[in-house]
């Protein structure tokens, strides 16, 4: 009894000391040993399979044919997954296309081509598929230290098919993607705003007029680029005198793509739920209670310290936050449908760190700050009120107090630049009383 009071008592305390407002500098240091905590824990747990070259989840596996190439460069090496073709044919087949994916493309890096875990048309864009894939890139991270902004997708024939699926399902995954020779289906690419997307096929490749449809695509990918300037960025090759197979003209997309790497932490995203349901897409996550549904839509942009959301078919969200995103010492203000939701000075603690490292399994989503935004509260729900900043200026004042929630004394000073300096360093909620000649004033500021 006694060992497991203890052992309750000391995770509350660690629990508390982890939420913990830190500054710019502390947060830095913190980071870099929670995830550094997060590889070592993440690799035991991938031992067995980057062992056998095969992952394992809910009964389903996912073998590893991969080759290692060229030294590897400072901040890690790329990581290539490349999908193989066949589909609904027998086991055989599919053996033999994933044999020929494993050499058909020699990028610098770590070049995987795994085997579907299925014999079907759909082998790479049935739902598990996305669990299977997030697992080989955290192995990847964990085992070879590849850059997990350095992660590219691409596939041929059927591989291909699963190109059209998880280019946009997975976007924030990518640096860049290639698809070779696949059917789109109803697949849509809104998604894909940061995320460069290149296309080939053959120009006979009539059946199923992938050929038609390939284009038509292409056309569609020109008309966002059109709508969302510098973004959409894109490629579409219709190979003349080519049929299904382009005898490897389409590898001139490896030299493409590896000029691309992934921005984790873009100024504006654009999320759609497809026919796999995620509760994350870059900096935005969904609350346990939110359930979504396909088609459901998140849209949004960063300006300065201003989030904009533009469209947001949930009742709430989780915005996650970083010091390159906007300035975490002042106050960040969330707008939605012409009305600010939020203007609040958004604390770092290691808390949030951890939380989303283990819920996302990738560095470049280990956010020290997150808030929680929903889509009918109102900046005043928060009970903050900043002061007018007219009040600090004004001639009379003769001291300024400042005092942490739980009342005891920050600051105390006479100088204005003093205070300043504090409210800067400080970077968090706090009261201020403000004397003046003939009266004083109480306000909570950010």
């Amino acid at each position: 009894m006694k060992k497991h009071l203890i052992l309750v008592i000391f995770s509350l305390i660690g629990g508390s000391l982890f939420a913990q407002p830190l500054d710019k500098e502390a947060a830095e240091s913190a980071k870099k040993q929670v995830i550094a905590e997060w590889k070592a824990q993440m690799s035991a747990i991938y031992d067995q399979a980057y062992q056998e070259h095969i992952i394992r989840r809910d009964g389903l596996q996912l073998g590893l044919g991969y080759f290692i190439r060229g030294a590897e460069p400072a901040g890690g090496r790329s990581l290539w997954i490349s999908m193989h073709g066949g589909g609904n044919a027998p086991k055989e087949t599919n053996d033999q296309q994933w044999e020929n994916q494993i050499y058909l493309y020699q990028p610098q890096g770590i070049y995987v081509a795994p085997r579907a875990p299925w014999d079907d048309w759909d082998m790479w864009f049935k739902a598990p598929i996305d669990s299977l894939f997030q697992d080989l890139i955290t192995m990847m991270i964990v085992k070879e230290n590849i850059n997990p902004d350095k992660v590219y997708i691409m596939g041929y024939s059927a591989g291909g098919d699963g190109v059209w699926r998880l280019a946009p399902r997975l976007a924030d995954h990518w640096a860049a993607a290639a698809m070779m020779a696949g059917h789109p289906g109803d697949v849509g690419l809104r998604n894909l705003v940061n995320t460069p997307f290149t296309i080939w096929v053959g120009a006979l490749d009539s059946a199923y007029d992938r050929n038609k449809e390939v284009q038509k695509r292409g056309k569609e990918m020109d008309e966002l680029s059109q709508s969302v300037p510098g973004k959409y960025i894109h490629e579409t090759h219709i190979v003349a005198g080519k049929g299904h197979w382009m005898d490897q003209v389409d590898t001139a997309a490896v030299s493409w793509m590896q000029r691309y790497t992934r921005d984790a932490h873009p100024q504006q995203i654009i999320w759609t739920q497809e026919e796999c349901l995620r509760n994350a897409f870059y900096w935005v996550s969904l609350p346990p209670s939110v359930k979504p549904m396909r088609g459901n839509t998140f849209e949004a942009k960063i300006e300065g310290n201003t989030i904009t959301i533009d469209k947001m078919d949930y009742d709430e969200v989780v915005i996650w936050l970083d010091d390159d995103m906007v300035e975490l010492s002042q106050p960040v203000t969330i707008q939605y449908d012409g009305r600010t939701l939020f203007r609040q000075v958004v604390e770092r603690t290691e808390e949030s760190m951890r939380q989303s490292i283990y819920e996302r399994k990738d560095p470049s989503f280990c956010f020290p700050a997150n808030v929680t935004i929903s889509k009918d509260m109102t900046a005043e729900d928060t009970g903050v009120e900043e002061i007018e900043a007219s009040l600090l200026w004004r001639d009379d004042i003769r001291r300024i107090e400042a005092y942490d929630l739980q009342g005891h004394t920050l600051c105390s000073t006479t100088q204005r630049d003093e205070y300043l300096r504090f409210a800067q360093k400080y970077g968090c909620i706090h009261i201020i009383r403000l004397h003046f000649d003939n009266f004083s004033k109480v306000e909570t500021r950010k």
